[in-house]
């Protein structure tokens, strides 16, 4: 062990030597500050986080009107523990070697038993109190391996967005039941904040200095990280933004029974996509546009071929036939023009691996015109649109950078509004939900048919599939009767409501049922419709349409067969 490692070893038994219960316990200064809950605030709910280190609390401060804060309380650390800790991430990030077993390893466990490993060695025969060491372990996780002083927040399921403005600002987060609410955490240091974003980037796999200080990551969980670097472009300092994803994205069973939209809406969907039709999602920051098309995706037949191209990848679809593309920054000093890979040469790409659907994240510039020139050759399509409404999502088509001529318009054959929407009463505790408002039918790019529309007033929503243009075009086109395809919609509608009902939520469970549902649907029909609580009696085909690549045998799965 070299001599810089031994000092650093004997300075950190010291510490713990001298970590005793007699020592003042006094509190050290931080670069940020967690401000306290006052007897005064009125507490609205608490709620564990990493029992018993760190919780939640929502809370009403009178001073500004009753309005709601969100409240951070972390277990703290003694002056004596909080330098014992420095001390030990400091010989951690030094020493720390990588695992020698070939198998993988939990990165977490790894570190928290090396440093366990090195408390217990270094503090000789001097017993610490369990409280202080597990005190210190959560620490060196919180600040190694973690989000430092943003971790409870990234930890906190509930939490979908995390903001800073820069320093002496509270930091806000928007919470999936109370919405935009302002923190107690406040960064007190300019340089503390700079590093931590620095760390950030570097997790993500990306650099941000002074000359490139704009930086757009992925981060651990698959959270979206925007930064900027000092005050190259925001005169106030750095600033950041987190867009939490799920690990697991919703299924369109979860979405349905969160009721964004109705098992008769998805069942269309559904049918609609058999048939190579093409779907837009619209609506503003944080609606659930991704989600939805997630959801949509997974109904997309499993013997069809899926491109889905991203500037970040947030999609997570259980298809076994999907190509997945994430564009390029460019590389080198100045950001050399040839070494990016836009949207744009991704969408030209996809067409060489003949999808039968090409899937864009969010259409911005020219990709669209690409897209839509896809669509026009027979490819499927599915993207998603910062727009108000179906009139401004037109108007952005078809105006630069987009460029999409007005007689392609019609090649979008759906377009699906979603918006986060305060509810007439509470659902699951909560008066805030995402609803799909409307679904529209494109005839030109003036006209318009809406089939579906949700209710602000009663939270329901109506159906209009009698006047459904693409029903008849699906007719012409299959041969089949148009009240034939009205009833096969009714039987996907009670499979889905089946899945509802039986907790068939995950994407996994969910592909299965569907990949059953192509391979044999009058069988997985009856299943559903007799295990229903309430049965619908509905025609049944007399022929069995077959998959093209039915699941592989023997696989185990919770569906019933």
């Amino acid at each position: 062990m070299s001599k810089k490692v031994t000092s650093r070893m004997r300075t950190l038994s010291s510490i713990f030597r001298r970590a005793t219960p007699e020592i003042v316990k006094k509190q050290v200064k931080l670069p940020y500050t967690f401000k306290p809950i006052l007897p005064e605030y009125q507490i609205v709910e608490t709620y564990w986080i990493r029992e018993p280190f760190s919780k939640v609390t929502i809370a009403s401060i009178p001073e500004l009107g009753g309005a709601y804060s969100y409240f951070v309380s972390e277990v703290e650390l003694l002056e004596e523990e909080r330098k014992a800790t420095d001390k030990l991430i400091e010989i951690l990030s030094a020493e720390l070697k990588p695992p020698t077993v070939e198998e993988e390893v939990d990165l977490r466990k790894h570190v928290l038993a090396e440093a366990e490993n090195m408390i217990s060695k270094y503090r000789s025969t001097l017993a610490i109190a369990k409280e202080s060491k597990d005190k210190i372990l959560y620490y060196v996780e919180r600040d190694l391996l973690g989000f430092g002083p943003i971790h409870t927040m990234i930890l906190d399921p509930r939490i979908e967005d995390i903001s800073c403005e820069g320093v002496d600002t509270p930091v806000y987060v928007w919470h999936r039941d109370y919405e935009g609410l302002p923190s107690n955490l406040v960064f007190l240091d300019g340089k503390h904040l700079d590093d931590l974003i620095v760390k950030l980037a570097h997790i993500g796999g990306k650099h941000v200095s002074t000359a490139f200080p704009i930086v757009d990551t992925m981060i651990y969980g698959k959270h979206r990280f925007v930064a900027t670097f000092k005050r190259e472009v925001t005169p106030k300092g750095s600033t950041f933004t987190i867009r939490k994803f799920r690990e697991k994205p919703l299924s369109i069973v979860e979405l349905v029974k969160s009721h964004t939209l109705t098992a008769r809406m998805a069942a269309y969907f559904w049918l609609l996509l058999e048939n190579r039709m093409s779907i837009i999602i619209i609506g503003g920051t944080g609606a659930g546009k991704t989600t939805l098309l997630n959801g949509l995706a997974s109904l997309i037949n499993p013997a069809m071929k899926i491109c889905t191209v991203e500037e970040i990848a947030e999609l997570n679809l259980s298809h076994e036939n999907w190509v997945q593309f994430v564009s390029r920054e460019s590389y080198g000093i100045g950001g050399a023009a040839s070494s990016a890979i836009p949207l744009f040469s991704l969408v030209k790409t996809t067409l060489r691996y003949r999808p039968d659907y090409i899937v864009v994240g969010e259409v911005r510039g020219e990709e669209a015109f690409v897209l839509f020139q896809a669509l026009a050759t027979g490819h499927g399509g599915m993207c998603t649109l910062h727009a108000e409404d179906v009139d401004y999502a037109i108007k952005r088509l078809t105006s630069p950078p987009m460029n999409v001529a007005e007689v392609y318009i019609p090649l979008m054959n759906v377009v699906a509004e979603v918006e986060r929407v305060h509810l007439p009463k509470p659902v699951s505790g909560s008066l805030f939900g995402r609803r799909v408002r409307e679904v529209s039918e494109v005839i030109s790019h003036k006209e318009f048919t809406k089939v579906f529309n949700w209710n602000p007033l009663t939270d329901d929503f109506s159906s209009r599939l009698e006047e459904s243009i693409l029903l008849r075009k699906i007719s012409l086109r299959t041969g089949k009767d148009f009240q034939d395809l009205i009833d096969e919609i009714d039987r996907r509608e009670v499979v889905i409501k089946w899945m509802v009902e039986k907790g068939i939520l995950q994407t996994e469970d969910v592909a299965k049922v569907i990949s059953q549902y192509y391979i044999s649907p009058e069988a997985m029909y009856n299943i559903a419709s007799m295990e229903l609580a309430t049965p619908i009696k509905l025609k049944i085909p007399t022929t069995t349409k077959i998959a093209e690549n039915p699941s592989k045998e023997g696989e185990k799965s919770n569906i019933p067969s």
